[in-house]
This record gives C-alpha cells, sequence and structure tokens, in this order.
C-alpha cells in the first residue's frame, strides 16, 4: 500500500474510535533499569472515587485496576531506583481514604506479552 493509503486508513480507524491512542515502549535496556511493585489497595467504600482521583495524578502508577477479593484497586508503580519507589509507595499509603496497602516488588519478568 502507499503510504497516502495508509494514513488514510489510520486516520478512518482513529475517527471511528477503533484507534484511540498509542504507546511507546521502552528499549529493554532501560525498562530493566525500573523497579517496579504491585500495590494492593483497600479503600474506603465512600472514598474509592476520590482515592482513584489521586492516584491517577500520581506519575510513578502505570496501570490501576480494580479488582474483586480482599483488596479494592491493584496498582502497578514503576520508579528509576529503590527509594523513589518506596517513596511512591508511601505516597499511596498516605493518601485520604486509603484504610491499607500491600506491596510486592516485582523482581524479574518472565515474560510479557
Amino acid at each position: 500500500m502507499s503510504r497516502t493509503t495508509v494514513q488514510a486508513r489510520v486516520e478512518s480507524l482513529e475517527r471511528r474510535g477503533i484507534i484511540v491512542g498509542y504507546t511507546a515502549r521502552l528499549a529493554e535496556e532501560i525498562s530493566r533499569r525500573m523497579v517496579r511493585a504491585h500495590v494492593t489497595i483497600v479503600a474506603a467504600p465512600k472514598a474509592s472515587a476520590a482515592v482513584v482521583s489521586a492516584l491517577q495524578r500520581m506519575p510513578e502508577l502505570r496501570a490501576l485496576y480494580s479488582v474483586a477479593g480482599v483488596f479494592d484497586l491493584l496498582a502497578v508503580v514503576e520508579a528509576e531506583d529503590v527509594p523513589s519507589l518506596d517513596a511512591a509507595i508511601d505516597k499511596i499509603g498516605a493518601l485520604e481514604g486509603v484504610e491499607r496497602t500491600q506491596s510486592s516488588i516485582i523482581l524479574s519478568t518472565k515474560f510479557e506479552r
């Protein structure tokens, strides 16, 4: 296909809401240096929306999931070093409406899709 045809097709997919955004992936050598953790969060029932809003503003959070079970939310936190990760986890725990957290530092990635 020509470049113009591909551009027109991508623009059409964007207009129709099929393509809604783009993601940049870091080179493995950069990504490997980052420290990550899964942080499970229990939020006060009436504070859940405010907690989610506050977490969304934290640049260290890469993803936030609503989960079923003992915890309400699962956050994926990423930082350049352990002290920065520790500070981010402390910041999560200090948020108004956060009742409890539990953190699991990711030691290695076995595979990722």
